[in-house]
């Protein structure tokens, strides 16, 4: 129950990355994956979990420097129960949120690697290649006109 009460706490303070990776993930948005955020697992608890791809993505921030030992220990038992386990840096999510996503759905072997592409015959850039990993968010709010969305 411990494990519990510390992972609502958790959920009520998250930081900046871990909200923005949250509003990524949440809702089956990422390819159809179903995440959940702050999950106890057995005497851990992690940011983020799929269960069905048995798949842990945790944000470090400065503070993982200090406590290596702690988290390669918690990896160690993580990886033991039979999950993959990876991280990323707060300022690496916050400043490359499209690559983030991209490596957490191939590591959940929903995206095959980028092959290479003939350039189309306009040259460069023409046709940019789409990555449905990262398809657009619909609008929250659903509002006419864009009421109930984000401000400018």
């Amino acid at each position: 129950m411990k494990a519990l009460t510390f992972a609502r706490q958790l959920r009520t303070a998250q930081t900046d990355a871990e909200t923005l990776l949250w509003s990524r993930l949440r809702a089956h948005r990422l390819l159809g994956l179903k995440f959940r955020r702050q999950q106890p697992l057995g005497p851990y608890v992690v940011d983020f979990s799929c269960p069905e791809k048995k798949l842990i993505v945790e944000l470090d921030g400065g503070q993982h420097q200090e406590q290596a030992v702690y988290d390669e220990e918690r990896d160690a038992w993580l990886k033991a129960e039979g999950y993959a386990v990876l991280r990323y840096w707060n300022n690496e999510l916050m400043s490359n949120l499209e690559g983030v996503l991209e490596d957490i759905c191939r590591c959940a072997g929903v995206l095959e690697p980028p092959s290479p592409q003939p350039l189309s015959p306009q040259g460069r850039g023409a046709n940019p290649p789409t990555n449905p990993c990262l398809a657009p968010l619909p609008l929250e709010g659903g509002g006419v006109g864009g009421e109930g969305g984000a401000t400018p």
